[in-house]
């Protein structure tokens, strides 16, 4: 729990400077990423996508949804679907472990946000990685539709794959799933935190 806590912290301290950053955008070439583990595999989401990072909790599950959607939590009083990135990815759900949280994140489309969450193994670090180090996504050969691949950074000798947000969490092709998780109602739900 306390890497939890400490990967919030690094997450609050990381869109801080990113903020300070973006004023200066033309002094730096880097790009800020929340790195997280799933199934074995490095992956990485730019910070300015994510809310903030929970620890794994009471879910309500919601019927006839697709097997990649664990359920929604209520975080403030407000409905968040939760999906299981394994399963979207056409893998096995991913299974629950002590390092196992909910990252929360906003996604636009249509001039409308919405946060989803998405459940990882366990959050890394956020790190800077140059956009020199950052590779094309394959174009075959990758473990995952090659549009949920916004590109690969390379960080110390390896590669982590860089998530295209808006494709993995298209509120165009979930929206239907929102429509239905808010016809189920606020009152079955348990606070989350």
């Amino acid at each position: 729990m306390s890497a939890l806590v400490q990967s919030q912290t690094k997450l609050s301290q990381a869109k801080q400077s990113h903020a300070k950053a973006t004023a200066l955008q033309e002094s730096t070439d880097d790009a800020q990423y929340l790195t997280f583990q799933l199934a074995g595999e490095m992956f990485a989401i730019g910070i300015l996508n994510i809310k903030e990072i929970i620890e794994y909790g009471q879910m309500t599950n919601v019927p006839m949804m697709p097997q990649f959607v664990r359920g929604v939590i209520n975080l403030r009083g407000r409905v968040v679907p939760v999906i299981d990135l394994q399963a979207r990815f056409g893998r096995p759900s991913t299974p629950i472990g002590k390092r196992t949280c909910i990252v929360i994140i906003e996604v636009h489309a249509n001039g409308e946000s919405q946060d989803i969450g998405v459940v990882v193994d366990a959050v890394s670090e956020v790190l800077a990685i140059p956009t020199t180090e950052i590779e094309k996504a394959p174009t075959f050969g990758a473990k995952l539709r090659a549009d949920f691949i916004a590109g690969m950074g390379k960080v110390d000798g390896k590669f982590v794959i860089l998530l295209n947000v808006d494709q993995v969490l298209s509120v165009a092709e979930l929206a239907g799933l929102v429509g239905h998780m808010e016809q189920y109602g606020h009152g079955a739900l348990t606070e989350s935190t």
